[in-house]
């Protein structure tokens, strides 16, 4: 029989009936009636060809052919719950891979993984660069990106979708402000500095190179740590820092963990 035909739920139905040999106390232990069992058992025994139970006056009695393949139908279950028991570890497992933009690490992730170390200090801290890993290739638990929304993935905003200007002087472009001074008639932007990210734009700023438009989180990160004396008024935006993951990862233990520490108010 094709291991994706393998009656599963009869089988578990027969072996808790072997146990007891009673459907009445299989049906309590597995909380459906006497007869759903019945039912189990016999369509079980009609897909095997063979007699299970032999009704006698002390009661059920285990038939030759039943009492042959009820051990190793007992090893397959433990298999299963020690398969079950693997999945199950990874859950709780203590380390976490997250990729994070290098920009927003030091200024906002790195503080909150500092704490959260602190507080359980068996964690273990995996960190990719970037915002288009694959989580199945990278092995992936979390993901921040810089993005309008969570797009086919679980997430949570971290923080609003808000900009301000840091520094002064001409304006510095980076790829989520591209043209922060618009287009002149010939469509040539008025940065005379572009820069790869906004890391590197609040850096330049914070240098004396200019003024840039970054997050308000990444900006107030960078206020936090020192390294900015002043930002502008907020503005609204179309994109923020979103905590991302996949479904089945998002709903994990240790992730859900994290994450309620992740957004837990400061101090």
């Amino acid at each position: 029989m094709k291991r994706n035909h393998l009656p599963l739920n009869a089988l578990r139905v027969f072996d808790a009936a072997a146990r007891h040999l009673s459907f009445t106390r299989a049906a309590d232990e597995l909380a459906v009636t006497p007869a759903a069992v019945g039912q189990q058992i016999r369509a079980l025994e009609d897909l095997l060809g063979v007699v299970l139970f032999r009704r006698t006056a002390k009661g059920l009695e285990l038939t030759e052919e039943a009492s042959a393949g009820l051990e190793p139908l007992r090893e397959g279950f433990l298999q299963f719950e020690g398969a079950v028991q693997a999945m199950q570890a990874g859950q709780s497992s203590h380390v976490y891979t997250i990729a994070v933009p290098r920009e927003f690490f030091a200024a906002w992730v790195a503080p909150r993984l500092a704490a959260y170390r602190a507080l359980h200090p068996e964690a273990r801290f995996v960190l990719v660069d970037g915002e288009s890993n694959d989580f199945a290739q990278a092995n992936l638990d979390l993901a921040v990106r810089l993005a309008e929304g969570p797009g086919d993935l679980e997430g949570v905003a971290l923080g609003a979708a808000l900009r301000v200007t840091v520094g002064a002087g001409d304006w510095i472009a980076w790829p989520g402000d591209p043209h922060p001074d618009g287009l002149n008639a010939e469509g040539v932007d008025g940065a005379l500095l572009h820069v790869g990210d906004a890391g590197q734009a609040i850096a330049a700023a914070a240098a004396g190179m200019g003024r840039a438009r970054v997050p308000l989180v990444l900006a107030q990160g960078w206020l936090e740590l020192g390294r900015i004396a002043a930002m502008g008024e907020p503005e609204p935006c179309h994109r923020g820092y979103w905590l991302v993951a996949p479904l089945p990862q998002w709903r994990q233990k240790k992730v859900q963990a994290l994450v309620a520490h992740l957004l837990a108010p400061a101090g």
